[in-house]
């Protein structure tokens, strides 16, 4: 039976949670005189009573999480800190309608990146903050967080842990999960506070550097500035975000162990190997078409190409070109094609993950050969481990779900009045939970013309995609609530 009450008292702590982080940003805005302070005050105060009644009702629970009640909670949780995570941007009437700022708030805390605003320098230092700061809790994970922190969590972290960072396979790295959440989020916070450093260094303000340190690390694109970070004519910031970007698609565990000094485990990594060559054939392409057909310098050419292919493959959706406008065409598709992609397994990424399109990779290359020797065992490897016929359906069972949502979806929105290339790149940014996407939503658009329905559908397929697909929709299954 499910512990409705402990499902209740985890929802109260991360609000309190997410109350603390609003008043970090209501003290900027004070420190700044800006006018959104009372908004974020306000807002704060209302998360901490509600988070206050439901941990105070619910505190005497047994405090044992089940993989059913680790679903609903995640889930739950997700949804609830999206729901008061508007009210700053509303009760402020900087973005007047609840719809639009549902909208913006769970595009951060997924680190989708699709925004509604037409005019982000207008917003006071203090709601750009919590809005990059959405986006920073999000992409290591709210219950990842919980989990680090959290000392009532005696039993059940692992149920948890793996509700919010579902997988192909996760690297413990120690014994306990509560240790293993510390040093990924110990990870996490070096290298954001290491970006920062070097984007002042290279001109940008404090402010700004602080804040595009927060969405590249959640790999969720965020800017400060409407052009985003084309604001910056500057190769440094270009290239510095780049590798940050890099960094942030790359699996967590083992950017911990280059840290420790095991960089046998890095470089022998199969999958950190194949997001590295993907990245590499797509810049190569495409700066090769950009200096070719369209005639740029060459640094330009390259420099523009691995920024959005390390933007799109990563799902952090910066741009400092628009890629729709490039020719030939055939450029922009390659985009296209690497929003399906995403990083590695363990990273902020979103969409389908590089990992599981490598694997099915493999295992048609080896079903060649399973017909040319069909009374022989060819088993799939990976990472030198034997690849079980569990996780290969496990993984088709995920990329075909995927796919039928975003033909689905694609239809769906199409009936909202999005022609049907502007609806294609809608559910394809936002199920991959990459930001920009193409037609009438592409790096030099946003979605404020949607309409509220199709907002709404947006929103909810961005929950499912950054929660990758089962633990969201496994909660509408009746096999879920009969047992």
């Amino acid at each position: 039976m499910l512990n409705y009450k402990l499902i209740l008292l985890f929802l109260g702590v991360l609000l309190f949670i997410e109350g603390a982080f609003i008043t970090i940003c209501s003290l900027i805005s004070a420190i700044y005189g800006e006018n959104d302070f009372f908004a974020l005050t306000i807002s704060a105060l209302i998360v901490f009573f509600v988070g206050f009644l439901l941990y105070i009702f619910n505190r005497k629970t047994k405090k044992e999480v089940s993989k059913r009640e680790a679903y609903l909670i995640v889930t739950g949780g997700w949804l609830i800190l999206s729901l008061f995570g508007a009210l700053p941007f509303y009760i402020s009437r900087y973005i007047p309608s609840y719809t639009n700022a549902f909208f913006e708030t769970i595009s951060g805390f997924t680190t989708t990146g699709a925004s509604i605003l037409n005019n982000i320098e207008a917003l006071p230092r203090g709601l750009l903050l919590w809005r990059s700061t959405t986006q920073w809790i999000g992409g290591m994970g709210i219950i990842v967080f919980s989990i680090a922190i959290v000392s009532f969590i005696k039993i059940g972290g692992m149920q948890l842990f793996n509700a919010e960072v579902p997988g192909v396979e996760k690297d413990k790295l120690h014994p306990k999960i509560r240790q293993t959440a510390k040093k990924l989020w110990m990870v996490y916070f070096f290298l954001t506070l290491a970006e920062t450093f070097l984007l002042v260094f290279g001109g940008m303000s404090v402010f700004d550097a602080v804040n595009h340190s927060l969405t590249t690390m959640a790999t969720g694109g965020f800017s400060t500035k409407q052009a985003s970070i084309a604001y910056w004519n500057s190769p440094y910031i270009h290239y510095v975000i780049t590798v940050f970007m890099i960094l942030a698609g790359t699996n967590f565990s083992l950017t911990y162990y280059a840290f420790t000094g095991k960089l046998k485990k890095v470089f022998n990594n199969t999958e950190f190997k194949f997001y590295l060559l993907v990245i590499f054939v797509a810049t190569v392409i495409i700066a090769v078409g950009q200096f070719v057909f369209m005639h740029r310098p060459a640094e330009f050419s390259f420099r523009s190409a691995i920024f959005q292919v390390v933007s799109i493959i990563t799902t952090t959706g910066y741009a400092t070109d628009d890629y729709l406008l490039w020719v030939p065409k055939g450029l922009w598709v390659i985009i296209l094609l690497l929003m399906f992609f995403g990083g590695c397994s363990g990273s902020t990424s979103g969409s389908i993950k590089i990992v599981r399109i490598h694997i099915l990779l493999r295992n048609s290359y080896t079903e060649f050969k399973r017909v040319l020797l069909p009374h022989a065992v060819v088993p799939v490897k990976y990472n030198k481990h034997v690849i079980s016929n569990n996780i290969i359906n496990n993984i088709l069972a995920f990329v075909i779900l995927y796919m039928m949502i975003f033909a689905i979806g694609t239809v769906f929105l199409s009936f909202s009045g999005l022609d049907f290339e502007s609806a294609l790149g809608a559910v394809a940014t936002c199920l991959g939970n990459i930001g920009p996407g193409i037609g009438s939503v592409g790096p030099s658009s946003n979605f404020y013309h949607i309409t509220d329905a199709g907002k709404w559908f947006l929103s909810a397929l961005m929950l499912i995609g950054r929660l990758e697909l089962f633990t969201v929709l496994i909660l509408f299954t009746k096999a879920f609530w009969r047992y």
